[in-house]
């Protein structure tokens, strides 16, 4: 199945070559859209899929970071990749705290965006739940759709889910998933998300002696920053503390 990707960089000769680029590559990709700056992209993803994003990091109207920070407050996990240069990379360290998944750096080349893509092709196929992860709760018409919703969110590992592959499961828009969930449980998908990944990290950190790192990636997070500060913010601790107060907590019950 081919992906879709979305290109947007305010200057149309660097989207041109992009697209040339893309379509040279012989991978399952097709430039679904192009956009000028930020904005302009969040507006296209409101009635438009994609797959994938590349985005440059400096744009008028509002550049990839900002786009990026708003695309991970209205809920979606859409993954991107920020375009950028050499004496940007304290932006690309944001990017990346933020979620995204990759960044290329300018001018952009044959081999390097090939890399990138097949990497990120290569993810998508170990994220992508197993059918036998799905057969148990498959679509029953008799429930409502945000019952399904939810039966479905059960049925996986939390670091397997995803806003995009739920949408894709029930044969719903991504958008429209997101604000049904919001309305329905009064939470953002994306926060709910979190919150069972925070729920199972406390949970292999006090039965498990796997890494940081090893519960972060089990956890579908792959940059270890990222996942350490959202649990610094949810629990009020970094993994480790929080491992090691248990421990103490632990040895201190059993001196009793």
């Amino acid at each position: 199945m081919m992906k879709r990707l979305l290109l947007v960089d305010d200057e149309k000769w660097v989207r041109a070559a992009l697209k040339w680029t893309v379509e040279n590559s012989k991978l399952p990709f097709v430039v679904g859209g192009e956009c000028a700056n930020g904005l302009e992209a969040l507006d296209w993803l409101k009635s438009n899929r994609a797959d994938l994003v590349l985005i440059d990091i400096t744009m008028p109207v509002m550049n990839g970071l900002d786009f990026l920070k708003e695309l991970r407050q209205s809920g979606s996990d859409l993954p991107v990749v920020i375009i950028t240069v050499n004496d940007e990379f304290s932006y690309v360290q944001q990017a990346l705290r933020l979620g995204a998944v990759d960044y290329l750096l300018k001018p952009i080349e044959q081999e390097p965006l090939s890399d990138c893509l097949l990497k990120w092709l290569k993810k998508q196929e170990k994220l992508l739940p197993k059918p036998r992860e799905t057969v148990g709760v498959p679509p029953d018409s008799s429930l409502s759709l945000m019952e399904q919703v939810m039966n479905y969110l059960a049925s996986l590992p939390p670091g397997k889910i995803t806003l995009t592959y739920t949408a894709q499961y029930l044969h719903i828009n991504p958008s429209y998933l997101s604000q049904l969930f919001k309305q329905h449980q009064g939470i953002n998908f994306i926060d709910y998300v979190i919150e069972l990944r925070m729920k199972e990290a406390k949970k292999l950190l006090a039965v498990t002696s796997l890494r940081v790192s090893e519960i972060a990636e089990r956890l579908g997070y792959n940059d270890l920053a990222y996942f350490t500060n959202m649990f610094k913010k949810t629990v009020g601790t970094t993994p480790s503390t929080y491992r090691k107060m248990l421990l103490q907590e632990k040895q201190q019950n059993s001196a009793l």
